[in-house]
């Protein structure tokens, strides 16, 4: 609907004299394909960024309409994603050489894999009924064991955190850098009606945008082109696209800044009460057990979000635009084992408890080694007397 509203209000204008509206709608069509994990080819480079706030759209439209008028059944909800992909594959011979069908194989199916994800998680929220998902979860849930599922639990809560925490950050530095987004759109020249799309279109990155304040909060950052960097401890800056939303892009650095990244020991320290509040100890390893699963939960997370929500926007330099997601999964695996690791385990009776009797059996055994030494070092130095002494002497007797 942009694109067509795009076309229609530019149509006077000579510089789009002879394009059709078709050429509009495959526009839109492509950019919608890469909220479902397309790829879009322009001027013959593959832009591969997901627009997560697309994505977003996509799965709330099909919980929604799944909500209103799916019946709530299994094969409902096949039937759903099946109609979804066809519809899918209408909207791509729509999109021509410019989606992925231009962009070779692997486009397609990184495509038809999106699709099938926000199919089914779109359509299954709506259609689920909760009771009934429980009931069947249940069956393998439990089989987990029970520090593991405390440990899951809590990790996911410590992701929802820090992405928060992100999506905070994200807010007050389009607030702070309004200024310079405002310059970027008086040096564009757009009317009214043009910044108005082009505010709308931003909005279909400002998710993407949280997900790099998440990198930023984590410590390693992300960069928008090779060889930039934006992180607490440094900025390195370099030539950007001409969009306003990368106008919030963070400037400083340093001093307080750098202690960014104790914001992930704060949420393991969440997903630590967790533990203690959801985790029933019957050994003294479980709430070990369950703080690192916690920790692996909480880091798999962001290193998921951080893949989904970088990629390539256009030729050379910026083909690398996002955060590393190995690097984030490490500094959150760090910062979480850490604050869960304090809050849950050495508050813990059964912990304090096996540590008390390791330390006293430890104690006992070297008292023993100590008695042994000592009687040892006794009676081989009464033998040397005895031995030295003459018979009929007081050793003797």
């Amino acid at each position: 609907m942009p694109a067509l509203a795009a076309y229609v209000a530019t149509s006077a204008d000579p510089a789009v004299d002879g394009i059709a509206w078709t050429r509009s709608a495959a526009v839109g069509a492509a950019f919608w394909l890469m909220g479902h994990g397309g790829v879009v080819v322009a001027g013959g480079t593959p832009v591969t960024l997901v627009p997560l706030g697309i994505t977003a759209l996509a799965l709330f439209c099909g919980y929604a309409s799944a909500r209103r008028s799916s019946h709530r059944t299994v094969s409902a909800w096949l039937a759903g994603i099946g109609g979804y992909a066809a519809v899918v594959l209408v909207v791509l011979l729509l999109a021509g050489p410019s989606g992925p069908l231009g962009a070779g194989l692997g486009a397609v199916l990184r495509l038809a894999v999106g699709t099938a994800a926000v199919a089914a998680l779109g359509l299954g929220a709506g259609t689920a009924r909760p009771r009934r998902v429980r009931a069947a979860t249940q069956r393998w849930w439990s089989r987990v064991p029970h520090p593991v599922r405390s440990g899951v639990v809590a990790g996911t809560a410590g992701a929802a955190l820090l992405l928060g925490a992100a999506a905070l950050l994200a807010a007050f530095w389009v607030l702070s850098g309004r200024a310079a987004a405002g310059d970027v759109v008086a040096g564009l020249g757009v009317d009214t009606f043009g910044g108005l799309l082009l505010a709308v279109a931003q909005t279909a990155v400002a998710p993407n945008l949280a997900v790099w304040a998440l990198g930023w909060l984590a410590g390693p950052g992300f960069a928008v082109g090779a060889g930039t960097l934006y992180a607490p401890s440094t900025v390195v800056a370099g030539p950007l696209p001409a969009l306003p939303v990368l106008g919030a892009l963070p400037v400083e650095s340093g001093g307080p800044l750098a202690w960014a990244p104790l914001v992930l020991v704060v949420a393991g320290a969440v997903a630590g009460l967790l533990v203690r509040r959801r985790l029933v100890v019957v050994r003294a390893r479980d709430p070990f057990v369950a703080v690192l699963a916690a920790g692996l939960t909480t880091s798999l997370a962001c290193a998921a979000l951080s893949a989904l929500g970088g990629g390539a926007i256009g030729p050379g330099r910026l083909a690398v635009v996002g955060a590393a997601p190995g690097a984030v999964a490490a500094w959150v695996l760090g910062g979480a084992l850490l604050g869960a690791f304090v809050v849950a385990v050495p508050t813990d009776p059964t912990v304090r408890a096996a540590a008390r009797r390791a330390c006293g059996q430890g104690w006992a055994r070297l008292r023993g080694r100590a008695d042994v030494d000592l009687t040892a070092g006794g009676a081989g130095a009464g033998a040397g007397t005895d031995d030295a002494a003459p018979a009929g002497g007081p050793a003797e007797r």
